[in-house]
């Protein structure tokens, strides 16, 4: 069976670079196109000689276009607005979407869904096998207990994030509410500040710290009368998070349209 052939959108940002240097270490990948803004000046430069390695001879470039005429799946970290346009081209063009942009309103969330009607999208808020089992582990954990318990979300990642809480943390309170059997957004406590009288029954909290350079430690509490569990993940390296994204790119392969999780990828969907 012939490589599944990778682009990389973002391949100058944080994880762009971790999977440029990950996909040569992967089986069954080759890199085909590693994209950037058209003013970045890594434009035209060697990808692997970016990220430190030998020369790969997949350069650095802006050409949507060509990138995607000679690729099977687009892998994608970059913003809310690139991202929904991305979409909007993979789904035109039948090309596989691993989707690992965070930060998206309503609307995007909409369109995603729309495009996943036309072609394969694999939309997670984190790409690790750990938080994905850890998003199950909580679903369950939200069922059995019920809203009797107080949930609360913690998340901490580094000083230059700039959405919140994180897209992790967003799954996570999406799986207690799945657990519970509610909408998220219904009883999402978010930013408590001042006098905010006694918490809500059935609320999901959520408090958000940035700081220094932590690629991400996420906790779920739930908090009983006279007792407490807690179920926790730390990231201590992205590439975690590239190993996930290119392990959902290969699953991809021949895989119906639609809009599909990491619990799809891990085998962790319809899990009791």
């Amino acid at each position: 069976m012939n490589d599944l052939r990778l682009v990389v959108m973002g391949a100058a940002g944080r994880m762009g670079r971790m999977l440029v240097q990950t996909i040569p270490d992967t089986l069954g990948v080759r890199l085909t196109g590693a994209l950037v803004r058209p003013a970045s000046p890594m434009l035209g430069m060697d990808s692997g000689k970016m990220v430190g390695a030998e020369a790969n001879g997949v350069l650095i470039s802006a050409d949507l276009g060509a990138a995607l005429a000679d690729c099977d799946v687009l892998v994608d970290f970059s913003t809310p607005q690139a991202s929904i346009a991305l979409c909007e081209r993979t789904a035109a063009t039948g090309i596989a979407h691993v989707l690992g942009t965070t930060g998206f309103s309503e609307e995007d969330l909409a369109v995603v869904a729309a495009c996943a009607q036309k072609t394969a999208i694999v939309r997670s808020g984190n790409m690790s096998l750990g938080v994905n089992l850890l998003a199950a582990l909580v679903e369950r954990a939200a069922r059995t207990l019920g809203p009797a318990w107080d949930a609360e979300i913690i998340e901490m990642h580094h000083r230059m994030k700039v959405d919140a809480p994180s897209g992790t943390a967003l799954l996570l309170g999406a799986a207690a509410a799945r657990g519970r059997g509610v909408n998220l957004a219904d009883h999402s406590a978010r930013g408590r500040d001042g006098i905010t009288g006694p918490r809500k029954t059935g609320d999901i909290g959520f408090a958000s710290l940035r700081g220094g350079t932590v690629i991400g430690d996420h906790s779920v509490i739930f908090a009983g009368a006279g007792e407490r569990i807690e179920l926790s993940h730390r990231a201590e390296d992205r590439g975690v998070f590239a190993r996930g994204a290119l392990a959902a790119a290969l699953w991809t392969r021949d895989k119906p349209p639609g809009l599909y999780s990491m619990a799809d990828v891990l085998g962790l969907s319809g899990e009791p």
